[in-house]
């Protein structure tokens, strides 16, 4: 089961997820965390997720009232609400989950998982929408400007 709950819309960069084998409250708990030590919060933070039991907890929306993070919720039944990651999600599964042989274990699939992310998505596969860069390429033109 995969979590990436924090996707940068401006640069479409995954700056934070976690991954496991149960969807849990931790799971989407350990992906944010991932995401605020990857960024510089600022006010007014907006975080859209679905409408999933680990993000609608008592203990999710408490962490995101301490972080003073609002939380914006996608309409039931509508993935269009969340298109970014729905749009990563059909990357991942066209461009590797469906180009592999099936995994043999779960650390398997971790590690394959982690190289897609880390080593091709964020760093190396261009976006037409980003001027033809990788979200981090992306991300340092707009941080030297």
């Amino acid at each position: 089961m995969l979590s990436f709950n924090c996707l940068g819309l401006h640069s479409r960069k995954i700056i934070g997820y976690h991954f496991d084998q149960q969807m849990t409250t931790e799971i989407v708990e350990k992906a944010l965390g991932d995401a605020i030590l990857n960024r510089n919060i600022k006010d007014k933070l907006i975080l859209h997720t679905d409408l999933g039991s680990q993000y609608t907890s008592n203990e999710y929306e408490e962490k995101l009232k301490i972080l003073s993070i609002h939380h914006s919720y996608s309409r039931k039944g509508c993935p269009y609400d969340y298109a970014g990651i729905e749009s990563f999600h059909a990357s991942l599964k066209k461009e590797h989950v469906y180009q592999q042989p099936i995994y043999q274990n779960f650390e398997e699939s971790k590690i394959e998982i982690f190289s897609y992310v880390q080593g091709f998505y964020n760093n190396r596969r261009i976006h037409s929408s980003l001027s033809y860069l990788s979200p981090s390429q992306f991300e340092q033109k707009i941080l030297a400007a």
